[in-house]
């Protein structure tokens, strides 16, 4: 029970099959109280719902400062503290340079970066007021290589600036006892990725990497795990590759 009596958040939650979600199931399974936010149509609270008793769904846009905020106070009403943010809501798109518009700029960078920092921004006091909280971010292998299988050079500038900004508020928030550290995820077998690359490809893609295979999203909530929890007492501002050593640096 690493995360026991501590309630943590998660943003982009709700799929049922992604990163987020496995991050909540596990999180709860050691024992905290999890808030699972999401956009009203991923239904987050029904994804709440399924992680048993005793934890709750949120409508929240990252994108949105007034949303945030609503959240985190929902949060505090509900659980009374905030111990555990996990910036994890983001998209992507196929995208060659030449090809992306301001409009997919923006959408790309608004919810991975702007997204990552409004949710900091909203947590931030709270775990300030505590003395104590850790925030982990998911970036990327895409901002370390540059550019991943799925997604275009924007999202691999929103998920670099991912890491940047989490480096930072690292530095930043060590005083007060708050712990910054990012995630980078390979190919993980999700619904982003669902659909979008055939076995054979699978099949190629697996034999470039050391352990012979794609990852899974528990691969990543197992980090995340890690990072909330007191075992990584003494870690902040850190990336922490889970990528099968499909980049080893």
């Amino acid at each position: 029970m690493l995360l026991k009596d501590k309630v943590a958040v998660i943003t982009g939650a709700a799929g049922p099959n992604g990163l987020g979600f496995a991050t909540a199931r596990l999180m709860a399974a050691h024992g905290a109280r999890v808030a699972v936010l999401d956009l009203p149509r991923a239904e987050p609270a029904q994804a709440a719902a399924q992680l048993g008793a005793g934890h709750l769904g949120i409508e929240a846009d990252v994108t949105d400062k007034a949303s945030c905020e609503a959240a985190v106070a929902a949060v505090l009403k509900a659980f009374g503290r905030l111990d555990v943010l996990v910036n994890n809501a983001g998209i992507t798109q196929p995208r060659k340079t030449v090809e992306i518009t301001a409009q997919d700029y923006d959408a790309v960078l608004d919810v991975s970066l702007r997204g990552t920092l409004l949710m900091s921004q909203a947590v931030i006091p709270v775990m300030q007021a505590q003395r104590g909280g850790s925030i982990v971010c998911i970036s990327s292998v895409s901002a370390q290589r540059g550019g991943g299988i799925l997604g275009g050079p924007h999202y691999s500038a929103a998920k670099a600036g991912v890491l940047g900004l989490a480096r930072a508020m690292a530095r930043e928030l060590g005083a007060d006892a708050i712990r910054v550290n990012a995630v980078t995820p390979g190919l993980i077998a999700t619904d982003i990725s669902k659909g979008k690359l055939t076995e054979e490809r699978k099949a190629e893609i697996a034999q470039t990497i050391p352990l012979a295979r794609l990852g899974e999203a528990g691969d990543v909530a197992g980090a995340c795990l890690f990072l909330a929890s007191d075992l990584s007492a003494y870690c902040t501002g850190i990336t922490l590759d889970v990528n099968g050593g499909m980049l080893i640096h």
